[in-house]
């Protein structure tokens, strides 16, 4: 036993600290708040999944994300919920659902969950552990004749420690795959053909795009055009008188 174990308000101090420090939170064997235990039901898998679902598409603020079935047969579910405490900020919270078959041939259905808050701060106040209570107690209520507890589970188990151990290490493990973002199309780039002017004494010169395009080379054909375009000069005749 640990000596900090007699210190008065011990848990309450944790509790305290967890709550203003941390955004994130999850279910376990031995949790600090004992609404994050671990449950487990003598109910099939697909039967609690599906009351999950249910109340998920029904609450104000849920949006159900996916669902799937992971590697290892874990029942995986995520829901995105907006916290009103917290002005409409968005909590992701996912639940992982494992079925075993006890001793008689009935089926234990382990519930593991956790929560985290997209906020900056370092607390969110408890609204992470608020949304994994919503749906614990509901399902404790809805299942209250179904409930495993330690004890019970211990003896209906055929490997109990590592059953638990290795259901809760999968869904540590387990991670979402979300489509990935299309990726904007980027406008095509407009080229303009580069046209070199004509050559003239055997050289040519480069010009801009613009200048190609809109200034028309220069030939000697037209200057000689232009030359025999311009008016003759009237010849004066000078006439001298004979004295």
């Amino acid at each position: 036993m640990d000596l900090l174990d007699f210190v008065p308000f011990r848990n309450e101090f944790n509790k305290a600290y967890h709550g203003l420090t941390g955004n994130k939170n999850q279910t376990s064997e031995n949790p600090v708040f004992d609404e994050l235990k671990v449950r487990r039901f003598s109910k099939p898998a697909k039967e609690a999944a599906g009351f999950i679902v249910d109340k998920i598409e029904n609450w104000v603020g849920w949006n159900l994300k996916n669902k799937k079935t992971s590697v290892g047969g874990m029942t995986m579910i995520r829901a995105e919920v907006s916290s009103f405490a917290l002005l409409g900020t968005k909590i992701t919270v996912s639940f992982g659902l494992s079925e075993e078959i006890d001793r008689n041939g009935q089926p234990i259905t382990t519930i593991n969950a956790k929560a985290e808050t997209e906020i900056d701060s370092r607390g969110d106040l408890g609204e992470s552990r608020r949304v994994i209570r919503m749906v614990l107690s509901a399902l404790d209520f809805e299942y209250r004749k179904a409930v495993i507890k330690d004890d019970d589970y211990l003896f209906r188990s055929l490997d109990p420690k590592g059953q638990a151990q290795a259901m809760q290490e999968l869904f540590d493990n387990t991670q979402f795959q979300t489509k990935p973002a299309e990726e904007k199309k980027k406008p095509a780039k407009q080229t303009i053909p580069f046209k070199p002017a004509a050559k003239s004494n055997g050289t040519s010169v480069k010009t801009s795009p613009e200048k190609a395009e809109t200034v028309p080379p220069s030939t000697p054909a037209a200057e000689n055009s232009g030359q025999q375009d311009k008016p003759a000069r009237a010849k004066v005749k000078v006439i001298k008188l004979k004295k």
